[in-house]
């Protein structure tokens, strides 16, 4: 299968460059920009001089004669306007954006500033969190929506409480960090390692656009989520996420309730790893891989769960996800080309 990356300049694009270098059924055919067109892609990544790729333009009517499959590793915004032309002409697409991803154009506009996407592609995308999306509707879709990096690392560990009602839906408070490379490769003053090192930011209270994301996907889940508060922070670290959920359990539930919910939600999940009771993951431990690493604690004194989840950014939280997505949309075994150990230390 051939499949072209647009947007390949950035660290989602390039993540999912060096994934499908070692995907048996994947070949990428192309790479594109909509600003770099001619160069080459090692000028900007100069670790891949030995793969060469030529930088080309977006031309959706001939991506959909030469390849199959067509990722778009592209800022939010964008997406919105290069998708629908390459859906009209034939393309099956995977988007790494925010773009496709809410339903409610009101939400996207508000929490994102920027014009929403033709509700008739919003309507037809399939959100992709791969252990809890209907297979067989990513299988016949045409636009699969690739859930955020925040997102997934929180949805993954929420779902087998929420889904469950095991826990107060209005006392969800995710307390989440991330590392730079979430940020994007565009330098600014929040990434600026003079103001980033040797620091811990928060940053976008109460205001981040993956908030509606999340919510949304509770309540597909269990109608009695409303809201939730979601805080998130900058570490100074160039990969992971650790998304760290509190919620107050309800009465009578025992933790080996809890357990069980896990490890039922997650038997045949295997890229969501749940940790030995009392053992807690760090972000070293998936960096690199497709892994989330689950634990979870419950304080009988107080009440509270507190459930830790990590991941890499860029892989689970992007890249390998899609592919894990594409995956499953070929019929093919999810963990194909994914299956590697994380690079450790």
């Amino acid at each position: 299968m051939n499949a072209a990356i647009i947007g390949a300049t950035g660290y989602g694009g390039a993540e999912l460059l060096r994934l499908l270098k070692n995907h048996p059924v994947i070949k990428v055919h192309s790479v594109h920009s909509s600003s770099q067109q001619g160069k080459e892609l090692s000028e900007s990544y100069p670790h891949l001089q030995q793969h060469p790729y030529t930088l080309e333009d977006i031309n959706p009517d001939r991506l959909a004669e030469e390849v199959d499959l067509v990722f778009t590793a592209t800022p939010s915004g964008v997406s919105s306007k290069v998708v629908p032309q390459l859906l009209e002409a034939g393309c099956k697409v995977v988007d790494l954006s925010g773009d496709f991803r809410l339903l409610n154009t009101g939400d996207y506009e508000k929490w994102y500033k920027k014009e929403a996407a033709p509700l008739q592609w919003l309507e037809n995308a399939v959100y992709g969190l791969t252990e809890w999306v209907n297979r067989e509707k990513l299988q016949n879709t045409q636009l699969v929506a690739n859930p955020g990096c925040y997102p997934t690392a929180t949805l993954l560990g929420l779902a087998p409480l929420v889904k469950n009602s095991l826990v107060d839906p209005k006392s969800i408070i995710v307390d989440a960090k991330s590392a730079v490379s979430g940020a994007g490769r565009t330098p600014n003053l929040v990434t600026h390692f003079a103001e980033m090192n040797d620091n811990f930011k928060i940053y976008k209270v109460n205001q981040h656009q993956h908030i509606p994301e999340i919510e949304q996907v509770l309540k597909e889940w269990n109608e009695a989520v409303e809201t939730i508060t979601f805080s998130t922070h900058l570490v100074p670290m160039t990969r992971g996420i650790m998304a760290t959920i509190y919620a107050n359990v309800k009465e009578g539930i025992l933790a080996s309730e809890i357990r069980k919910a896990f490890e039922k939600s997650y038997k045949d999940s295997y890229f969501v790893r749940l940790r030995k009771e009392g053992e807690y993951p760090s972000t070293k431990e998936v960096y690199g891989s497709n892994y989330c690493d689950l634990s979870f604690s419950f304080d009988e004194r107080t009440g509270r769960l507190t459930v830790v989840s990590v991941i890499d950014n860029l892989v689970k939280g992007a890249a390998g996800q899609a592919i894990q997505n594409v995956n499953v949309m070929l019929g093919l075994d999810e963990k194909t080309g994914l299956e590697f150990i994380p690079v450790y230390p």
